[in-house]
């Protein structure tokens, strides 16, 4: 669980600098980036916000697949959203001080605005998009992009339901 949230902030072999079950956390975020970024359902999904938002679309799928596993977290776990945030925000917590700086800068802000369980409406991955924006230099308004997501929610949710048990799939012998 940690060395998924810390993936992105550990480039390189750094992960070998962290225990056992963490770099096999972040390798495991590796391989999911690395099957995402490549699978045609993902690349459908990214074709609705490619012509205004350039190679941003796919960090813009990343925050809307992850608010269609929120919005449909029942079919895929029997423990309820908010119980597994709130595991979550404790282990982060147990493990803070073994994160890179930026994990631990983001943690406050990501359990005192419940991330994980604001993902699941819209109004949540709109101020994730929003604030995601004013972080990034020559931002193409990625904002904005939730016009994108209301436009196009049915077919992105399908996308969705389609991909996300073949994720599980290809990601299970790391389970």
């Amino acid at each position: 669980m940690v060395g998924n949230f810390i993936a992105d902030s550990v480039k390189g072999k750094k992960f070998r600098d962290y225990e056992k079950e963490i770099s096999r956390g972040i390798l495991m975020h590796r391989e999911i980036d690395s099957f995402t970024d490549t699978h045609e359902i993902v690349k459908h999904s990214k074709s609705f916000f490619r012509t205004r938002y350039g190679l941003y679309s796919s960090v813009i799928i990343d925050l809307v697949y992850d608010h269609f596993l929120g919005a449909n977290w029942n079919s895929f776990s029997d423990s309820p959203l908010p119980s597994f945030a709130e595991q979550c925000y404790k282990v982060f917590e147990k493990y803070l001080l073994v994160m890179p700086e930026r994990n631990q800068r983001m943690l406050p802000f990501m359990q005192k605005q419940n991330w994980l369980v604001n993902y699941a409406e819209i109004e949540g991955i709109t101020r994730s998009l929003k604030g995601l924006s004013g972080r990034i230099k020559n931002d193409p308004g990625i904002g904005e992009a939730h016009e994108e997501l209301s436009l196009h929610y049915k077919a992105l949710s399908k996308d969705f339901q389609v991909y996300f048990p073949l994720l599980i799939h290809h990601i299970s012998s790391y389970t």
